[in-house]
């Protein structure tokens, strides 16, 4: 057997191809032709000035009488040494121009691989959120459906899950699907508390999913509040048609937003908007009932906000607005009736612009005690003959 063929060694250094080569789309002669090219050129350039200028000083053949003076050789060289040196500026160009051709081919590489590499990074981050997005409804799915439980304690178990599903999503759209569940599960029918004499079991059961609901306000406070981990401020909240029989709100800041409390049935417990602060937002509470209870809106902070009354009823219980400050915010009450219970804004400050209008009430037959006197501007009050 002949003897086979040696693999060529892997270690051997390879030879680094032309620029021109490596740079798609810049078409190059390579180095090493391109100047054998100049040289070549420069070379039978040379040869043809001197062969053409011994032949206009009639030096032909190298004949013996042909008599060349020093002084013409010497002009002679000179032009072929000028010649030279045109040909040596000439490479010079040429290589100049070589340079900034395979530098600019360098760039338009180097942005392209920049673009590329944005694609890339922009592909890997589409795919981490549409991961993330699924995992996040899975745990949806799972928690939602715990919400529908017969069992309080699953029903708050999934409560608490949302609650930090909302914490830990993605983006700001999917923390407000979380939020608007967990308002629309306070917006679902809710039984009175049952009567006395009712069995134990049914009263149990009251008290369980009451304090589902509770603790549904107790995570939105928190999340509402300075200090807290994942803030919810700024998000919608939907209370239209809750029925609050209780519930601590107390510091909670509704900046941005929208907060509505639209036909909200206040009847009976407490329920704390002390110190809650209502700040370049908008809130509603359009037809609520204040029929029962106590709501205290104590020490609250109305600036740059809006905050409707308009058609809200206050029939029984007592609603204290005192000492809150009402700075540079709109809040009106308009259409509405006080006709019952207690209403009272003792203390409460009124400055930069606030307007509170309590001029056009449905009803004025148990009027809200403790306004200032005298009547500070931008709190507007009914003319003295408003009635019932």
């Amino acid at each position: 057997m002949g003897e086979m063929e040696k693999p060529e060694q892997s270690g051997r250094p390879a030879q680094r191809p032309d620029l021109g080569e490596e740079l798609p789309g810049l078409r190059l002669m390579p180095v090493a032709p391109a100047l054998a090219l100049v040289g070549g050129a420069a070379v039978v350039l040379l040869t043809a000035v001197i062969v053409g200028g011994l032949k206009l000083l009639g030096v032909e053949g190298m004949k013996p009488e042909a008599q060349v003076s020093a002084a013409t050789l010497l002009d002679l060289l000179k032009i072929a040494f000028a010649v030279v040196a045109g040909l040596g500026g000439l490479v010079a160009l040429v290589v100049a121009y070589r340079r900034q051709k395979v530098a600019e081919a360098a760039q338009q590489l180097a942005e392209a691989a920049h673009v590329l590499a944005r694609q890339g990074e922009d592909r890997a981050h589409r795919a981490e959120a549409r991961e993330a997005t699924k995992l996040h409804n899975d745990r949806f799915a799972t928690a939602s459906g715990q919400l529908g439980h017969d069992s309080p304690a699953v029903r708050l178990a999934g409560v608490h899950a949302l609650a930090g599903l909302a914490d830990d999503a993605p983006t700001r759209e999917l923390r407000q699907t979380c939020i608007d569940v967990l308002c629309a599960y306070l917006r679902m029918p809710y039984a009175p508390q049952p009567a006395d004499g009712r069995p134990d079991e049914e009263k149990l059961t009251f008290a369980g999913l009451r304090e589902v609901r509770h603790t549904i306000i107790r995570l939105i406070t928190a999340h509402l509040r300075d200090g807290a981990t994942v803030s919810w401020q700024g998000h919608d909240l939907d209370f239209t048609g809750v029925v609050f029989d209780g519930g601590d709100f107390s510091g909670a800041i509704f900046s941005g937003g929208v907060v509505r409390c639209i036909e909200t049935t206040f009847s009976g417990g407490t329920v704390y908007f002390a110190g809650a602060s209502f700040s370049g937002g908008t809130v509603f509470f359009t037809r609520a009932s204040f029929s029962g209870g106590t709501v205290f809106f104590t020490r609250a902070s109305f600036s740059g906000s809006t905050v409707y009354f308009t058609g809200a009823t206050f029939s029984a219980g007592e609603v204290s607005f005192s000492g809150a400050a009402f700075s540079g915010s709109t809040i009106r009450y308009n259409d509405a009736a006080f006709s019952g219970g207690l209403v009272h804004f003792t203390g409460a400050t009124f400055s930069d612009g606030s307007v509170v209008n309590l001029a056009d009430p449905r009803s004025w037959t148990v009027p809200p005690t403790g306004l200032p006197n005298p009547t500070p501007t931008g709190l507007l009050l009914p003319p003295q003959n408003a009635g019932t």
